[in-house]
This record gives C-alpha cells, structure tokens and sequence, in this order.
C-alpha cells in the first residue's frame, strides 16, 4: 500500500464506479464492501487515515448497554434493535479481526443491594440478544470475588458485582487495516487527498476536484456515484453539493484519559452504570493501561479538539468514590477528545438522549451521505450504503460478502502466534504480543522490513514498539507524518504523550532517511510533533 502508487492510478483511471470521501471507520468500511463486490473504487481522506473520531473512540467492540436500559425502560423498538445489531456484528468483528480484537469483561460494582436484581437482569438480556454470538455468560458477585477481580475498588458499603462480556479492539489499526482489506479488493487509496468540489453534469454528480495536501497538486476524478462518508463533516460535503441544505447533524465530543496499568492490574474492565447526570463510564485496561472515558457534550465541528480542564474534572470526579485511591491529574499519561456524528433529533433534549443509529440520503444530484451510526456497526452500515448505491446506480454488482471476509492480517491467524514469534527469534514476550496483535499473519513481514539488528530495537523503554514497525508502516501503511506513525500506527501517542514525544525522534531520524527529506521538511515535521504533543492530539 504505496501512497506514490495510488495517487498514480487514481490520475490514470478514467472513471471509478464509486468515489468514497473520508478514510474513517465508515469510508474504510464501504471501500472494502464495494472492491469486494466488484466495483472499481476511489478511497480518498483529507487528512490521515482515521485522523479524526475513528481513532477515538473508547476501544469497545459492543451493542450498547446503556441504549439497552433506554430501550427498555422506554418500549423503544428502535433502541432495541440498534442494540441487537450491535451486538450481531460485535461478533462478526471479533471472527473477522481476531489480530485486532479480544474478548474482556466488566465487572459493574454495586453499593445497593436493589441494584443487584436491575442490573443482572439487564446484563442478562444483553447476553440473550448476542444469540449465538454471545462471548460469555453474564453473573452475579459477591462482595469478596469483586474486590478480587477489581483490587483497586473502594470497598467501603460494596455489596458485590454483576460480570458480563464485551469485545474490545485498537481502532486505528482496525481502520488502517480496513483500507489495507479494501486495496486488497483491488480499490484505490490516498490520504491527505482532500475533496475541494464536486464535478456536476446536467446537475448530477459526477466526480470531485481533488487537492493533495502533502505536494499541492490537483486531480480531476470521474465517478459513476459519489458517497459521503466524511462522518463529522457530513453536512460540509453536503453543502458542495446543495450550498441551502438544512444540516443533519448534532455533534458531541467525548474525551477519554490514560492513567497507569496500577488503576486496572487485572484484566477485568469496570462500568460505571450510572453518573451523577445518568451516563455510563467505563475504566477499561488497553495497551497495558488504563483507559478512562467518557464524556457527551454538545460540541462543534473541528479538527484535533484539545480536551479541557472541566472535561478532565468531570471524569475525574465520576470515578472518584469507586476508587481506593482516587486517580489525581498528575495521574494522567494522555487525554483525547473525539467529535461524533449525531443525526439530528428534534425531540431530543441532550446529544446524549440522541440515537446513535445511521443515516442514509440521497440527494436530488445523486450524492450519496451516510452518517450517524459507530465504530462496531460499521460493516451493517457500509453494506446498507452500497446496496442503495447499486439500487440507485443500477451497477452490475455480486452480493455482499463482508460478513465472512478477514481483515488484513486476520487470515489463517493463529491464536498462538505470539509464543511462536517469541520462540523464533528469541524476542522479549510483549514485543511478540504487540507484533502478533497489531499485524496479524502480516508479523513477519514487519520484522523483515529491516536489517536485524533494527528490528527489535524498542522506540521507547517501557513500551513494546519497535523500529521495524517505523519502517514497514512508511512503505506499506502511507504514513506521511511522524505523527501519524506514533498516534495512528501504533498507539504511542495515545497511552503515553511524553513517551511518544521522546520517541518521535528516533522516528523522525528513520523516516528523514526513508523518505530523503531534507532540512525543511524536517523542521515542518518538529512543528507538527510540537502541536500535536503540546497541544492537541
């Protein structure tokens, strides 16, 4: 996956059946249903691949537990079902993407004895609607085996825990991994290719005027049908196309932070059923931390939106009581703050109360937007988005075939993998893992992207990553920035700012010789590393 390479075929091609506009969960995921299907398809994103809420999500492969206590406790059909879908393609990620995947459990504390009953219950029909994708049996605690799973929780008043199940993943990587499946298909690829406007025939869409934003060269791309899947940008998309177009969309943000793995030493994750304003918070451990999150509040479209002082305090102090010693902000490695795409409610009153569920339009010149949904329900969506395209286009096209189809690096994936790396070439244990669950079956062929005596040399002490990885990703994963090696590529960046920010210049030395970069660009790239460490990732 050559970026210089693509950005060649889609100037030479003459016209591609579909052009997808944003490189995210979404478009990643309606490249690889269409290529899959026999489409020829453009993939373009103006930034880096999933850049913006893509890869910022709260890590969780999951139906919705708290949609389930609304559906519930309202009747509402719609709730319910989004929630049974989710769950069906939890699943579904978890066969496709084992690499990038795992299953994890919750442990939900309680300190009143009636939540017991009303929690287990829930937590039960969770597991009923999983049907045969169901990962485990949810359970009841007592107040002995919680503290043993959670040995950081406040045991003052606890009167046990209800366990359950959920999937969990690295979303970067599984987005990256998504255009990778799709340039598998036989689809065309390039991020930091922005659309600037869309081409119109006889008042129909046709194509877009494109803008690398690496070289500044311009392209002028044909295509049989054009589909917006830009997610937060959805309604400026829209507006090219129909500048007096009433938006769609109501965005929230939702911040999440890093603390220590001494916050979550097992592997259990924890769910904060309820806060002081109703939501659901989760303490989860990821990449040998803690992760935290998250917030729901109203927002604005942008890109790299800093996290708060207030959102920071507000996390902080929901957590609080459920912790022995409460984490402080000196505890924080990392924040991040992601936009999600609500589609507009008008009865509802918070970004919270709004649906998650997706959007589909076709507008009068025939652009396709699809909008709303998340990050687990992304095949479902994209499998809905390109059967109305082969409605409305009339394309001669075969039936979907996503649901089977592995991801890149999942195919003939051994769950054992990892010891088999370590034993081969005598690495210590969590490179191996690392390796093992961010590549897949492609491993390999990081480690022999470069001379040996590089391949295993770690970027950062304390953490897994190596320098092949640098390597590898720059020829086969179009990094462009060091940055987007270090926050995206791996998630450096996310578990650790000052680690990353160290690291980034062993980074830097490598891709400077890769890339033959010369001063100035290398001064470009510091400025970048220093406004995206210093201020927002």
């Amino acid at each position: 996956m050559n970026r210089r390479e693509h950005v060649k075929k889609l100037n030479e091609k003459d016209t591609f059946d579909l052009l997808v506009i944003g490189g995210g969960a979404t478009g990643g995921g309606i490249a690889v249903d269409a290529a899959s299907r026999g489409l020829s398809v453009l993939l373009v994103e103006k930034n880096d691949f999933a850049e913006g809420t893509s890869s910022r999500s709260t890590k969780l492969v999951h139906g919705g537990v708290r949609y389930l206590e609304k559906a519930v406790k309202h009747l509402d059909k719609e709730q319910y079902s989004f929630v049974k879908e989710g769950l069906y393609e939890r699943g579904v990620i978890l066969k496709n993407a084992p690499h990038l995947t795992n299953k994890i459990q919750f442990v939900t504390p309680l300190y009143k004895w009636y939540e017991l009953p009303y929690i287990f219950a829930g937590l039960k029909l969770y597991d009923i609607l999983s049907g045969k994708m169901r990962l485990g049996k949810s359970r009841l605690l007592f107040r002995k085996e919680t503290l043993e799973k959670l040995p950081t929780l406040n045991d003052q008043n606890l009167k046990g825990g209800v366990l359950y199940f959920d999937g969990q993943f690295n979303d970067a990587r599984m987005a990256v991994m998504l255009v990778k499946t799709a340039v598998n298909q036989g689809a065309v690829a390039v991020n930091y290719m922005e659309v600037t406007d869309l081409i119109k025939e006889n008042n129909m869409v046709v194509g877009a005027h494109l803008k690398d934003n690496i070289t500044g060269d311009t392209y002028t791309v044909n295509a049989k049908a054009v589909v917006n899947a830009t997610g937060a940008y959805a309604d400026s998309i829209r507006k090219m196309d129909d500048e007096n177009v009433e938006p769609v969309l109501k965005v929230s943000s939702g911040i999440h932070i890093i603390l220590d793995k001494k916050f979550t030493p097992t592997d259990y994750g924890m769910m904060i059923p309820q806060t002081e304003d109703g939501r659901v918070i989760f303490v989860l451990p990821w990449e040998g931390h803690a992760l935290v999150g998250t917030t729901d509040d109203p927002s604005v479209v942008r890109d790299h939106p800093e996290v708060t002082n207030n959102e920071i305090e507000y996390v902080l102090k929901q957590i609080a009581r459920y912790f022995k010693t409460p984490p402080t902000k000196d505890d924080i490695l990392s924040a991040w703050s992601g936009i999600r795409p609500l589609v507009k409610d008008p009865d509802a009153t918070s970004t919270e109360e709004i649906l998650r569920n997706h959007y589909i339009e076709v507008s009068k010149s025939k652009l396709v937007t699809i909008t709303g949904g998340k990050w687990t329900s992304y095949r479902h969506m994209a499998e809905d988005v390109v059967d109305r395209v082969i409605k409305e286009f009339s394309f001669n096209a075969k039936p979907c075939i996503t649901s089977d189809l592995k991801i890149a690096g999942g195919e003939n994936f051994n769950p054992e993998g990892n010891k088999l790396l370590q034993k081969k070439y005598n690495i210590d244990h969590d490179i191996a893992l690392h390796l093992h669950k961010s590549y897949g079956s492609l491993a390999e062929e990081v480690i022999n992207s470069c001379e040996k005596e590089k391949a295993f040399v770690r970027l950062e002490t304390g953490h897994p990553y190596v320098e092949s990885e640098v390597y590898y990703c720059v020829r086969n994963e179009m990094v462009v920035h060091v940055v987007d090696f270090l926050i995206r590529r791996i998630p450096l960046g996310l578990v650790d700012i000052k680690a990353a920010k160290h690291a980034s210049s062993k980074v830097l030395e490598i891709m400077a010789e890769e890339l033959g970069w010369d001063k100035s660009r290398v001064d470009e790239e510091l400025k970048l590393i220093s406004d995206r460490f210093d201020k927002a990732i």
